[in-house]
């Protein structure tokens, strides 16, 4: 058995954290390859490290002194160095933090996090230290180039069978370091479980699993205990923010499963994501609904004219303008004379009327209407589509509960559906759905 282990920032906040995570590697003589985060908040209103150097960089940005922001940056890794008895020269650490540093390079600065925080862990752990940015390589154009990632990393894991591993950046071809986009630790994990073939990457958080609903519309939802990649996707892209979307990738191709663990609750089983959950679903049989998701504020744009849907080019025309302002569209219902737009409201903020105007002259519609306070929301399951009447089973309950239906949209593989309604009713749409189906 072959295990990548990712720690994420809440399970290296301090000393007593970092015990935590020994206590389950030790607990595993599979889980060899350790990644880790930056240290994350201790407490609700305590700062992640790697906030407080975005921070310092702006400090320098500004010709502000960052002194004091250093010092608790300092402080912090210092307190569990020394409650752990370790010997890490922090001190010269940091001293090679302050020369090496400089405005031009955010990505180095803010790197140092996960860089400090791997090499407590390795010490800590009695694993090798083995730095992202001597494997991970990115092209110049930024793109990961997975053939001489691949080469670097066959030499290095023969000499480090075990190794622990800084997160959430790598280099380019001539060692300058890259950050990756925020939570970039989970793509790092992914592309070990890829490397070395994994039979599982276990993510390690504050939470047991991905839950079904938001637990702050939700009083104590239930937890997924399986889930496909694409089910994942899907929630994640409307809202659920449990792993990076990228970090799917390198390990879906291989099948390899993610399994989504809690370092604080280190019994719980969590939520395992595969690509197939076939075989699981025999001996766990899953609800046909797996998880509730969605977003608030979208605008709709809807373009009336007659026969428009027999009209050659007339999305394309669409998509040229929304183009020309870098605007995506989230979702695009049809009728017989009419089609509509839904756009998050944000993008819309300074070019509303100048893209309104260029439809008008690409489209020649007879008229268009905007309507804002539009929330999307995603009712996702893989057993959907074995079970008939769902769709009017929801819009009959929303119905029920005097909640309008302002947009419906359903994916070919009928994984999920897609409900519009007022940004007043998105809580309660939300909750009547779960009480519904899944309480």
């Amino acid at each position: 058995m072959k295990k990548v282990v990712k720690f994420g920032g809440s399970s290296l906040a301090d000393a007593r954290q970092f015990q935590k995570v020994k206590n389950i590697i030790q607990s595993d003589p599979s889980r060899n390859i350790v990644v880790v985060s930056a240290a994350g908040k201790r407490f609700k209103d305590d700062n992640k490290v790697t906030d407080l150097l975005y921070l310092c960089h702006a400090h320098m940005k500004y010709g502000v002194s960052d002194d004091g922001i250093m010092k608790i940056i300092k402080e912090r890794y210092i307190s569990i160095r020394d409650e752990l008895n370790l010997t890490l020269d922090l001190e010269e650490e940091f001293n090679v933090i302050q020369k090496q540093r400089s405005l031009e390079d955010l990505d180095y600065l803010v790197s140092r996090g996960e860089y400090l925080c791997a090499r407590l862990m390795s010490e800590y752990l009695g694993y090798d230290f083995v730095d992202a940015k001597d494997f991970i390589v990115f092209d110049f154009n930024g793109k990961l180039n997975r053939e001489k990632t691949k080469e670097a990393f066959k030499k290095l894991y023969v000499l480090h069978p075990k190794m622990v591993v800084p997160g959430f950046y790598g280099a380019y071809v001539n060692q300058k370091i890259k950050i990756m986009s925020r939570g970039g630790s989970d793509i790092t994990g992914s592309l070990l479980a890829d490397l070395i073939d994994a039979d599982v990457y276990e993510n390690w958080s504050d939470v047991s699993g991905i839950l079904m609903a938001d637990p702050k519309i939700i009083r104590d939802p239930k937890r997924i205990e399986s889930i496909t990649y694409s089910e994942l996707r899907e929630l994640s892209y409307m809202g659920a923010n449990v792993l990076h979307e990228e970090a799917i990738f390198p390990v879906r191709e291989k099948n390899i499963p993610i399994n989504i663990l809690n370092t604080n609750d280190p019994t719980n089983p969590g939520t395992m994501i595969l690509n197939d959950c076939s075989e699981w679903d025999k001996k766990h049989p899953a609800h046909f609904i797996t998880g509730i998701a969605g977003k608030k504020d979208f605008t709709t744009i809807i373009i009336y004219k007659s026969g428009i849907s027999a009209e050659t080019g007339v999305a394309l025309k669409a998509f040229e303008v929304l183009k020309k302002y870098g605007i995506s569209v989230e979702n695009m219902p049809c009728g017989i004379d009419s089609f509509s737009l839904i756009i998050s409201t944000q993008t819309l903020t300074n070019c509303q009327y100048e893209l309104l105007s260029d439809l008008k002259s690409a489209l020649e519609p007879e008229s268009i209407r905007v309507s804002d306070h539009l929330s999307l929301i995603a009712v996702v399951g893989r057993g959907m589509v074995a079970n008939p009447g769902i769709s009017g089973q929801i819009f009959g309950e929303l119905g029920k509960n005097n909640i309008n239906i302002q947009t419906i949209s359903q994916g070919a593989d009928e994984l999920n559906i897609i409900v519009g309604v007022h940004n007043d009713d998105f809580e309660k749409t939300i909750q009547v759905i779960y009480e519904k189906f899944l309480r």
